[in-house]
Parts: structure tokens; sequence; C-alpha cells
């Protein structure tokens, strides 16, 4: 099976990689626009936006699969704070899965920053004085102290947008 991820970066790559581990699959990462603003804000958003990547991705070569991921930052009803949220999505072109990755609280230093305008990859570059980080292990990594790294966040939500395709039950 060949997997286009509707992404350049790597860490997007190997996470959609090892939710499918133990499987017949070649992964690639395709560059695609998400079609949704830098810094989605809102579930609603976030979820466009893997959508947007998948279709596009898998639109963009012989793939049996396109997988669309977008972290987004979002208020939960009934819940206080600002939190970062990870979204996946995988089609085939008939049929849609979505999966969500952890929720995890924003510090509110950094949350008044994002809620200012400022995208949380540069926030958090900035806060923990490195380049990079959404390339490492994303500012999930930096929220549990490591017990969660991007990867790992993200490649949940792919593993539960994989679901109808690979789950019997659905």
């Amino acid at each position: 099976m060949r997997v286009g991820v509707g992404s350049g970066n790597p860490v997007k790559a190997t996470a959609t990689e090892r939710a499918l581990a133990g499987r017949d699959a070649t992964v690639e990462a395709v560059p695609v626009e998400s079609g949704v603003s830098e810094q989605p804000r809102g579930r609603a958003e976030t979820v466009e936006g893997a959508e947007n990547r998948a279709r596009r991705a898998l639109a963009a070569g012989e793939f049996d699969l396109g997988v669309g991921i977008e972290g987004g930052v979002a208020t939960l009803s009934g819940v206080g704070g600002r939190f970062l949220i990870m979204w996946a999505a995988v089609t085939d072109g008939d049929r849609t899965g979505r999966g969500g990755g952890p929720s995890l609280r924003l510090p509110d230093d950094i949350a008044a920053r994002v809620d200012a305008g400022e995208e949380l990859g540069p926030v958090m570059d900035d806060v923990l004085d490195r380049e990079g980080v959404a390339r490492e292990g994303g500012a999930a990594g930096a929220l549990t102290d490591g017990a969660v790294d991007r990867e790992a966040a993200l490649s949940s939500a792919v593993a539960g947008a994989l679901g109808p395709f690979v789950a019997d039950l659905y």
C-alpha cells in the first residue's frame, strides 16, 4: 500500500509510518497546502486542515491512501485555558477517517502569545531558546517533559483516522 502524507515535515511522515507499523505500507511525504491559516484555531479549522492535506496528498500521486495531519490551538467547552490539539484525516477518495491526538493545555504565558496572533511553533522556539522545535519533540514533548513527543502524539491521531481502513468494525 502506498501512502502519501500531506506535509514536508519529516515528523509527520514518521508518525504515519509508526501508525502503520506491521502493515505492508510505503509512506511518502508530499508537501501540500493545508488551505487553513498557519495557526489553525479551533477544532473545526484544525480538522479542515487535516482533511484538505489528506485529499491533496492523495491527488498528488499514485497513492492508495492520503494522510493529513494538522496541529491547532483551541478552547475546549467546559475546560479552562487554551489547548494544543492534533487531528489527522485519512482518505482513499471515497471514505475519510478522522482521529484526534492528545489535547495538551498551554501555559498561560504561551497561550497569551498565541492569542495575540503568534504561531505556536515560533513561540515554542523562543521560549525554549531553540530552533526547529516542531521538527523535533514539538510542543507536546516540551509540555509533557518528554513523556509524549510530537511523533507519538501525531501517530495516535493517525492511528485513530486509519480505523475505517484497518478495522473490521467499520
